[in-house]
């Protein structure tokens, strides 16, 4: 026989697990289990199953159970027969087991077995002893039977067992290596997250967290445990807690001995003695000082193991020819298959502009994709972009975590933490990184992994010098194709029938396209599309058109591929060729038929055969239905040639026609979509701009969707080179779809660009607002001093230019950050200012909105029944004024209130109001937050299966955008199989 207790009690009889009957009979044994090889009295079992009311049925209902039992354990056993292992002694009951028979008693001997080894000064045989220990736990003790049993003395005495085991070994661990350390960390870190207010747990883990150098962390538990101590209990840390911050503060704290057992990689010790919940989020780190910034992304590393295996290799080129001889090089570079390298692998591929770096990178790629297991990341570094968008290190990074599903809120700001993060979550594991079209070397050293096993390549038109002597990159420079690869390249995509009907035309093309693979490429989709096209003629237009392009200039002048462009260019007819030359104005990635139109000044209808017209001739990609990209190559071509051929009042113009454009656009599709929000005034847009007139919110919220990356790349672009306001007004414009979409380090990033170019024109409006969305944003991510700073300054530019409706906003956002840090008193004093600001009556949107910010500020204070006053005024106010968005507010809040007064069934009422009320308005993420609480009130309420659905109908709208609200929903889903799988466990046969 086999039992375990230390979580689900569960029992195997010759390695067949037995069911243990209905709930009381499995209660009774766990409680026989815990005081195994001890008798036990009848009243004692009664008192534990029952309490303090007991039925007169009681005394048989314990006899009936322990014969249940007995036939189960033994069913060989004759009638009367003694029982060997359950056995009636006098006045009640006893079970023998020995040692291997129950994990309590296992348990206790490898604890007792540790102390006695820890004694005799060998700590690292105690830690492995514990750690074999508290790997026995699956759970709480007795898991799965009534809460009200499970809270005697009897099963709380033994899970206070293994909170004494986990001090024990964090305190053995220190002296026991750092792979040890690191393995009991893990369990000391769900301990501490159970029994928060245990101040010799939290001192250990502060100790512990030092001295695997986790400073930052240390500290931040110090104070999130100061800070709860008084909150909760209006005490100050004890002794202990404050000797423990004194060690890390001083540097005192002892180091692991260096160990070659265990290691970080090899997994917890133990799920704990309580369910998981999600650990503390780092708080990040300014990226001052390298220490802090490696710190700071260990500790977000150690609390997020990624689950996703990216996969983001573009695909391979089903054409693709040639490069025997490089493919060989590139092979060459990597250890036979099944050898670990010594180090990271780093290729550069360097070469001219179109010469197929990244064409070869890729296929490469593809062809070793399955020696790497953890995945493949991609990013185009735009070191050579036109428009001079280059992508920084610390974007390509949050791309990166992105891939791996890093939640937003726990990425650290800085550059340093984010790489050092990074690097955390790569070492260990094998991952291709190929780094495509970089500009130097700085921008790709923080994209290097710091531990073997991984393979990074660089494609770069730059030879990258520092990469190859500062970190062993091994350098392979292509050439143009050979002429047996250029016909072969020209043969795959025209068919081998034309080209040798032929074979002095191809010869000639390959010749006049400088064996340029990118330029093959366009003159063979231009054969291949126009078949009645002779290649004789083709090479005669070639020959006719040829020049020189400074980007592709080589000493042989045969090569330059200028001559390819402006022959494409050339057949273009004169709105095409217009429009291919202000699309290099375009801040990218991709446009729209829309932008494009205001960049020339035409109608939609107009620009649209036009458009048509430049993907025939290869000039231009539709990647996507009505989404238009250009090769930077032929974007750089077309820059040079809207700077010779159109004046500099015609770029100018284009640029603000196409600017108005995104900014009116953005700001009709924003106030469709939220008609009652405040937001800035604009001047009438120029004429051309042509603005999106939008039909309904679904169509407004898709364009927002559609166009996120282009308007953040226009913010950025603005900052660099324009001279008026379109920089800051499109970041305020953005403000409220990147705070939807929880993409607050985008937030951060172009708001603080956009401050920077208000502060250059001098315009105090603008200030204002980016320092009020700077210090929300700062907020969101916890950043207080940074937040407050912002907003106050914020206060002080409204007053200056007299705009009491902002200030109100302002005020709003104060209260919010009281509320997120607990100064609820503060919160409301906020709410009073922004309430008057707003101007007398309070009837308007936002004074409903301020109503229903009180009611959820009053929920905070525990007080219900004020709260719920507060939100039904914000309810009357929202449906009085039309505020569909507001009104959908007030009912989730007057769910939330009900919720908390256990009135479950009026909860799941207004939270059914809201979710139709966001549903209509396209507010996807709080629609979310609705069905989470609708959620959390079925649970309540023991609806399990209709909790189950809404969070997860929760989880797909929050995983569209990559929310980092999906792990929290994640959790609950856990949680409640969880607990489901124990309720079946305990139910009979």
């Amino acid at each position: 026989m086999r039992f375990i207790v230390l979580g689900p009690v569960r029992a195997w009889r010759d390695g067949v697990e037995l069911e243990l009957g209905p709930p009381k009979q499995r209660a009774l044994l766990a409680f026989l289990l815990t005081r195994t090889g001890q008798p036990v009295a009848v009243h004692e079992i009664v008192d534990v199953l029952w309490g303090q009311d007991p039925p007169d049925s009681a005394v048989n209902v314990v006899h009936r159970h322990v014969g249940a039992l007995r036939r189960l354990l033994e069913p060989d056993l004759p009638t009367r027969a003694a029982s060997r292992r359950l056995v009636r002694g006098s006045g009640g009951y006893r079970l023998d087991l020995g040692t291997d028979d129950l994990d309590l008693l296992r348990f206790r001997a490898l604890r007792e077995e540790a102390r006695r080894l820890a004694e005799e000064g060998s700590p690292k045989p105690a830690t492995e002893l514990l750690i074999e220990a508290l790997t026995l736990w699956r759970g709480p003790v007795a898991t799965g039977i009534a809460s009200q049993i499970r809270a005697h003395p009897v099963f709380t005495a033994v899970d206070r067992e293994h909170l004494v085991a986990v001090k024990e070994a964090s305190e053995t661990a220190l002296d026991a290596g750092a792979g040890l350390t690191e393995r009991v960390l893990i369990t000391l870190r769900q301990a501490a997250a159970h029994h928060p207010l245990d101040e010799v747990l939290q001192a250990r883990l502060i100790v512990v967290l030092a001295a695997t150098g986790h400073q930052a962390e240390a500290l931040d538990v110090y104070r999130t445990v100061r800070t709860r101590l008084a909150d909760e209990l209006g005490l100050d840390p004890g002794p202990e807690l404050r000797a423990a911050q004194e060690q890390v503060l001083r540097q005192n704290v002892p180091l692991p001995a260096a160990s070659v057992d265990g290691g970080p990689g090899t997994g917890p010790v133990a799920s704990g003695p309580a369910d998981s919940s999600s650990l503390p989020g780092s708080s990040g780190s300014s990226g001052s000082a390298p220490a802090e910034a490696a710190a700071a992304g260990q500790a977000s590393a150690d609390q997020y193991i990624p689950k996703v295996r990216p996969a983001q290799l573009p695909a391979d080129l089903s054409a693709f020819t040639g490069r025997r001889s490089e493919l060989a090089r590139t092979h060459a570079l990597l250890p036979e298959e099944g050898e670990q390298p010594a180090a990271v692998v780093i290729s550069a591929i360097g070469g001219m502009a179109g010469v197929g770096k990244t064409t070869l990178a890729v296929h490469w790629a593809h062809e070793i994709a399955h020696r790497f297991p953890d995945g493949q990341l991609y990013v185009n570094l735009r070191g050579f972009h036109p428009t001079g968008s280059i992508m920084t290190p610390g974007d390509a990074i949050r791309t990166f975590l992105d891939a791996f599903g890093v939640p937003s809120h726990r990425i650290p700001a800085g550059l340093d933490a984010q790489a050092a993060l990074y690097r955390s979550l790569l070492a260990g594991r094998r991952v291709l990184v190929l780094l495509d079209n970089a500009r130097d070397t700085e921008q790709v050293r923080p994209l290097l992994p710091g531990a073997p096993g991984c393979l990074v390549i660089v494609t770069s038109r730059n030879q990258l010098h520092g990469l190859i002597a500062g970190e062993g990159a091994r350098p392979i420079e292509l050439d143009v194709l050979t002429v047996r690869e250029a016909r072969e390249f020209l043969t795959r995509r025209l068919g081998a029938a034309r080209t040798a009907a032929e074979p002095a035309a191809t010869n000639e093309i390959i010749g006049l396209c400088g064996r340029l693979p990118l330029a093959l490429s366009i003159v063979g989709a231009r054969a291949t599309v126009n078949q009645a096209f002779s290649l004789a003629s083709v090479a005669a237009e070639l020959r006719e058109s040829h020049g020189s392009l400074d980007a592709f200039a080589v000493d042989d002048p045969v090569t330059d591929a200028r001559s390819v462009f402006s022959w494409s260019y050339s057949t273009l007819s004169a709105g095409a060729a217009r429009l291919f030359r202000l699309l290099a104005l375009h801040p990218g990635p991709d446009g729209s038929a829309g932008a494009a139109a205001s960049l020339a000044g035409l109608p939609v209808r107009e620009v649209r055969p036009l458009l048509s017209e430049l993907v025939r001739a290869h000039l231009l990609t539709e990647h996507a239905p009505g989404r238009y990209v250009f090769h930077e190559l032929l974007n750089a071509y077309a820059a040079e040639l809207t700077r010779a051929e159109d004046g500099k009042d015609v770029r100018i113009d284009a640029l603000h026609r196409m600017l108005d454009h995104y900014l009116h656009s953005a700001q009709a599709a924003d106030s469709l979509l939220a008609p009652h929000r405040e937001r800035i005034t604009l001047p009438a847009p120029c004429p051309g701009a042509n603005p999106v007139r939008f039909t309904d919110k679904g169509q407004a919220a898709d364009w927002l969707d559609a166009e996120h990356l282009v308007l953040l790349a226009a913010v950025h672009q603005e900052a660099r080179r324009g001279s008026g306001a379109h920089c800051w007004q499109l970041a305020a414009t953005l403000e409220l779809c990147l705070d939807r979409l929880g993409r607050w380090q985008e937030q951060l990033a172009v708001q603080a660009v956009a401050l920077t170019s208000a502060q250059r024109l001098g315009d105090l409006a603008g200030q204002a607002h980016t320092h009020r969305a700077l210090g929300f944003a700062y907020g969101r991510l916890d950043h207080r001093d940074e937040a407050y700073e912002h907003l106050l300054r914020a206060l002080e530019l409204f007053d200056e230019v007299d705009d009491p409706i902002s200030k109100g906003r302002v005020h709003r956002y104060l209260a919010f950050l009281c509320n997120k840090f607990g100064r609820h008193l503060q919160a409301l004093d906020h709410y009073r200012q922004a309430f008057a600001l707003y101007g007398p009556g309070g009837r308007c949107g936002a004074h409903g909105r301020i109503f229903n910010e009180v009611g959820w500020t009053h929920i905070l204070l525990g007080e219900y029944e004020k709260a719920l006053d507060q939100c039904r005024q914000a309810l009357a106010v929202g449906q009085e004024v039309g505020d569909r968005d507001g009104e959908a507010a007030a009912w989730d809040s007057l769910g939330y209130a009900h919720h908390h007064l256990a009135q479950y069934r009026q909860a799941l009422a207004c939270y059914g109001h809201a979710l139709d009320l966001y549903r209509e308005v396209h507010d996807r993420y709080l629609e979310a937050d609705t069905l989470v609480h609708m959620g959390d009130s079925h649970e309540a309420a023991g609806a399990n299966g209709l909790a189950a659905s809404a969070w997860l109908q929760a989880l797909d709208i929050v995983d569209a955008f990559d929310h980092p609200d999906a792990a929290q929903i994640r959790e609950k889903l856990e949680r409640l199989k969880e607990t489901e799988r124990r309720v079946a466990l305990s139910l009979p046969a």
